[in-house]
């Protein structure tokens, strides 16, 4: 037990935030855990509310810092900043895969770095800290989180479609397209998908729920290693 509450102090100082200790653990408590233990409480509900605070922080801040962009332009850079894929690269950034608890289905096949498991949990920390240390220290927590998608205005369109925008780099780097490879593993009920994207020398991964979500996981780590070449 010490050694958890070590972590989960270590994950508070990457955050910079305190929040309170049992809606932390509520906060990292995935849904499959929750299941093999006896239906204890999980993390949706606090999902549910972090989502609500996540894009109200980012549609504020954007609407205050362009002020000459249209309705438009500001949705897409919304979009692009609270998608999935991008809120689990805010996720990976913070080491939070290692301190979800999940069921053993899920660690078994990848879950601690599926997309999906990782942005539902990121919202569920800013609904805990909502809840803990209140609006104005959640929506600090998200502009501090969403910071480095925020700062480079390249990843707005790869977080909301990285395909496109992979396929879109190889061309102006004079690579062959993409080529895409996807396998499924699990019951049909629990499909797991896992997506290998190949542009030239550059091969990734990634996993998801879905052929797709697995493939855009994918195509957006291809296109972090060739952005940074260009």
């Amino acid at each position: 037990m010490t050694d958890i509450r070590v972590e989960r102090s270590a994950l508070t100082d990457e955050l910079g935030v305190d929040i309170d200790p049992e809606l932390l653990s509520l906060a990292l408590t995935h849904r499959s855990f929750a299941y093999e233990n006896g239906g204890t409480p999980h993390n949706e509900r606090l999902e549910f509310l972090g989502d609500a605070i996540l894009g109200q922080a980012v549609t504020v801040h954007l609407f205050r810092t362009y002020p000459d962009l249209d309705e438009g332009s500001l949705a897409k850079r919304r979009a692009s900043v609270v998608s999935t894929v991008a809120l689990a690269e805010v996720a990976r950034a913070i080491g939070l895969g290692d301190h979800i608890l999940l069921g053993r289905g899920e660690t078994q096949t990848g879950g601690r770095d599926k997309d999906s498991i990782l942005a539902d949990s990121m919202e569920a920390v800013i609904g805990a800290t909502f809840l803990s240390a209140g609006q104005d220290e959640a929506q600090r927590l998200v502009l501090r989180l969403v910071a480095p998608l925020l700062a480079d205005p390249a990843r707005y369109g790869a977080a909301m479609d990285p395909k496109t925008s992979l396929q879109e780099l190889a061309a102006h780097l004079t690579l062959a397209p993409p080529v895409y490879r996807v396998a499924a593993s699990g019951p049909d009920h629990h499909r797991v998908f896992t997506a290998t994207v190949t542009v030239g020398d550059v091969a990734r991964e990634g996993i998801g729920s879905s052929k797709k979500q697995a493939e855009m996981a994918a195509a957006l780590a291809v296109w972090r290693v060739l952005s940074d070449r260009a």
